[in-house]
């Protein structure tokens, strides 16, 4: 197809591309136009044509397909080619202005919410919403929504308290089975250590580990564990200490289930002639104490204000209230110059801990002249565990915390310590220990909620030697996130929180640390079908 202009300018001819047929011919009348303006329109047609075409191919890449008319078409090019905004934004702009005044108003009372996002919408057009009761009513469903989850929250916490609490009906039908072997098998009620190595037990050439617990399970795990990664078995000697109900089935457990070279030896409670009323008289009054066993065994809920406390705070209040903080057995490390009066040096194991490396070298720390030689846990890469200095102990609104303490100091760990006990017998840590327990009890638990670390930061106060934490691992009972890398070069790592390994709602990837010192092979732990 071409466009013919004749020399005059008063006709244009359009014709087919063989030149023969004309398909239009326009004559041009002189008085009504001049031929350069219509020359000059032809022109200016001719350059916009090309961009409209390619705004029409850019608008139907972005969907303008779907239209199916020229007056759709029109409607989309005509506010771009205008340089007009798209109603979209304008909309989207109200919107967001609606949302904000609807953020401080009252939300009415008895207004039924859908149940689900088919049900508003079904709502909104059935009820013929305008903007601002559409935005009322997603601000409500939103925030039952938190209030929802904020409960489910609360309610996994507290049932996460109790399975921890708990005793595993596995490690029950092991003490139960292993405490009916020591009434019927011989050997099971062996003596322990056999009687040639009953001097070993006071000899301070040997590596001395003191163990308190009345979980078979877990002192079977520390124990195997120490032995097995040690460089020097045969100079191990291990003193469990359990309760009397426990003593029978641990005394078994050792018996039948020899770890030679490595010396052990299991006493229960009741066998230490020093631990009378008359030495632990504040104990005692622990144990008794009104106010303590409601704290730790009445309503966890009550009195708590859920609406002010956030779910990380709360789960903090309910580690600290477990059961174990008022045993005896827990606060059994206090005594430990007294208890073994002729060892020297020993090394304190938590029984949720596992040995990963040789402790052998811990015999060799210069304690400097302290007493506890402790990781510190206020500086670390993990922020969620070594995060703890005195503030997060106690409560530094009463006055006698505020005057004794200072917030900001940093705290140690229990679970792996090395004592100097021939230094500890010089000091006043024991009667600092009860004085600060008594104040406490007084004071209706005020100045800290009861467990062993908080009186004990105070009583080793300027007594403590900080040792390297790569020997100490803290945070894999509550930390879910931990290093594995970090876990696996660490000596000793210690599962404190509540999801410990032989419970349920241990962490899967941090339990085989632990189950490789397991024995599964044993016909008690088969038998009891204990969780592999």
């Amino acid at each position: 197809m071409q466009l013919h202009i004749s020399p005059s300018m008063r006709s244009i001819t359009i014709s087919s591309s063989n030149e023969f047929i004309d398909l239009m011919k326009i004559k041009v009348a002189a008085r009504h136009i001049s031929y350069r303006t219509l020359f000059h329109t032809i022109l200016i047609l001719a350059f916009l044509l090309p961009f409209v075409f390619i705004l029409t191919a850019v608008v139907t890449l972005e969907g303008v397909n779907k239209c199916s008319s020229i007056d759709c078409l029109g409607r989309r090019l005509g506010p771009r080619l205008l340089g007009r905004v798209d109603d979209s934004e304008r909309i989207a702009r109200d919107f967001y202005r609606i949302l904000n005044e609807v953020s401080t108003q009252e939300i009415p009372d008895g207004l039924k919410l859908p149940d689900s996002y088919n049900q508003l919408v079904s709502d909104m057009k059935n009820n013929h919403y305008d903007a601002k009761t559409f935005a009322i009513v997603l601000r409500a469903m939103m925030e039952k929504l938190e209030r929802d989850i904020r409960e489910s929250k609360f309610s996994e916490l507290m049932n996460k308290h109790f399975a921890a609490s708990s005793i595993p009906k596995g490690i029950h039908c092991l003490s139960l089975r292993l405490t009916d072997e020591y009434s019927s098998n011989a050997h099971a009620r062996r003596q322990l250590p056999s009687p040639e190595f009953l001097p070993v037990l006071s000899d301070n050439a040997y590596h001395h580990f003191i163990l308190s617990t009345d979980n078979i399970l877990a002192a079977s795990v520390v124990v195997s564990s120490a032995v097995q990664s040690s460089s020097k078995p045969e100079k191990i000697v291990f003193h469990i200490i359990t309760d009397k109900k426990t003593y029978a089935g641990m005394h078994s457990w050792f018996a039948l289930n020899s770890v030679a070279p490595a010396i052990v030896e299991v006493k229960g409670v009741h066998q230490f002639d020093w631990l009378t009323r008359e030495n632990v008289p504040v104990l005692e009054a622990v144990e008794s104490h009104n106010g303590v066993r409601n704290y730790y065994h009445g309503n966890h809920v009550a009195g708590a204000n859920l609406t002010e406390t956030t779910p990380r705070t709360f789960a903090s209040k309910l580690q600290s209230r477990s059961p174990k903080y008022i045993s005896l057995l827990n606060h059994l490390r206090i005594y430990i110059p007294e208890l073994f009066p002729n060892l020297d040096k020993v090394v304190f194991l938590d029984d949720d801990i596992v040995v990963q490396r040789d402790l052998t070298p811990l015999w060799d720390v210069d304690l400097g002249g302290k007493v506890n030689g402790a990781v510190e846990t206020c500086r670390g890469e993990d922020e969620w565990v070594m995060s703890k200095r005195l503030r997060n102990y106690f409560n530094f609104s009463h006055p006698l915390i505020a005057k004794h303490l200072d917030p900001e100091e940093c705290a140690w760990a229990y679970g792996m310590n090395v004592f100097d006990l021939q230094t500890w017998r010089k000091t006043n840590i024991r009667e600092t220990y009860h004085s600060w327990l008594r104040e406490n009890l007084k004071s209706n638990l005020t100045m800290w909620k009861l467990g062993t670390l908080p009186p004990a930061l105070i009583a080793f106060k300027g007594h403590v030697h900080i040792i390297d934490s790569s020997w100490h691992m803290l945070g894999l009972g509550y930390q879910n996130k931990t290093n594995i890398e970090n876990v696996r070069k660490a000596a000793v790592i210690h599962y404190n929180g509540q999801s410990k390994p032989w419970l349920e709602i241990g962490f899967e990837h941090l339990r085989p640390f632990w189950t490789k010192y397991v024995n599964y092979s044993n016909d008690f732990i088969k038998n009891c079908h204990i969780l592999e």
